[in-house]
């Protein structure tokens, strides 16, 4: 059940748009939706962010608007779903599904047979963390397929853009999950160009060399930087290079090294139901390293605002017995507390 909930857990961004293939133009056009950047503090008294950090004026408000709202119209039905989706998206927009790269339309069909098979209902936000132009959320999901409904988690990774129009701030690319059992599903919805696409990025990716330095934000770059929204951020940054770093060091130098990053009684969290102390995330780790060899290469994002991180990076995963090498992405939130001179993490979720 837990690789059948990762099939299904798609994100909010994507799922009101993906409506769109499901319904005529002309009943979405009369459908009736929320589209106000004026009615935040409602919206936000409906969907409250468990784990709230700060919101700049201007581009950060209209993007926390549009993710409220997307959750807002998502239960007003189905037709406001698909005029939502004409909204939030436009016809160049990109959305990553499980690490499969789709364009809208192909994002629909995908959802078309995957809504008609389940029941998707949106939680809390856990998390919505907003810089720039970009944010990282996660919320909570429950899909239910047929008497049973799966509990889970949702990450997500999105670059918005103000195109000036009456349409204002609309999705220019998202990630929702990261590459796993499902990617093989969706993309088959690829078309020829995604598929070439995915093909030229997946052989960069693999043919990627880490730079030899010492400087560590040199050595694991940040594909799309942001303006940090927190006073501790270089600390925070500095922990998090610092715990990449050991990682691809072998796991003698990562256990070392883990004791540093996390607080003695941190919560890590690695799904539904598998909140760990620090000693078994060290043996679960210890595990998964006989077995298979992940090296960590450079992030695509790394959003900080006041005691948040958010990162998602790409991994290369080696199988020792065989030599196969496979590439992937991780995403990753962490609260972070002051601890004498440095800051050390409480909470992690990883995906």
């Amino acid at each position: 059940m837990k690789k059948l909930n990762r099939v299904l857990l798609i994100g909010l961004a994507a799922l009101t748009a993906l409506s769109a293939a499901l319904v005529p133009a002309a009943m979405a056009q009369d459908a009736e939706i929320v589209n106000s950047y004026d009615n935040t503090a409602e919206l936000i008294q409906k969907f409250p962010v468990n784990n709230p950090t700060p919101v700049e004026e201007g581009m950060g408000e209209k993007i926390q608007n549009r993710l409220l709202t997307g959750f807002e119209n998502w239960n007003r039905g189905f037709d406001a779903w698909k005029a939502w989706g004409n909204i939030l998206y436009t016809e160049d927009s990109i959305y990553n599904v499980h690490g499969a790269r789709l364009t809208l339309a192909e994002y629909q069909t995908a959802m078309d047979i995957t809504l008609k098979q389940t029941n998707i209902l949106m939680g809390d936000f856990m998390n919505m963390i907003i810089c720039d132009d970009w944010t990282a959320i996660q919320y909570e999901i429950s899909t239910q397929v047929g008497d049973m409904v799966i509990p889970g988690t949702v990450m997500e990774f999105v670059k918005f853009a103000d195109y000036g129009d009456e349409l204002g701030v609309r999705v220019v690319e998202g990630w929702g999950g990261v590459k796993d059992i499902s990617y093989t599903g969706m993309s088959m919805f690829q078309g020829e160009a995604e598929k070439e696409f995915q093909k030229t990025a997946d052989e960069a990716l693999l043919a990627y060399e880490i730079p030899e330095t010492d400087d560590l934000a040199e050595k694991y770059p940040v594909l799309n930087p942001t303006t940090d929204n927190s006073e501790i951020a270089a600390e925070i940054r500095a922990a998090i290079l610092a715990h990449f770093d050991s990682w691809n060091k072998g796991y003698e130098e990562w256990a070392a090294a883990v004791d540093n990053f996390y607080t003695e009684d941190a919560v890590i969290n690695l799904g539904v139901g598998q909140d760990l102390s620090l000693d078994a995330y060290k043996a679960a780790v210890k595990e998964q390293m006989e077995t298979k060899t992940v090296e960590k290469m450079y992030f695509d994002s790394m959003l900080i605002s006041e005691d948040w991180g958010a990162i998602h990076f790409r991994i290369v995963a080696t199988n020792p017995e065989t030599g196969e090498r496979e590439p992937g992405d991780m995403m990753q939130f962490f609260h972070f507390v002051q601890d004498g001179n440095t800051v050390r993490v409480d909470k992690s979720w990883t995906e």
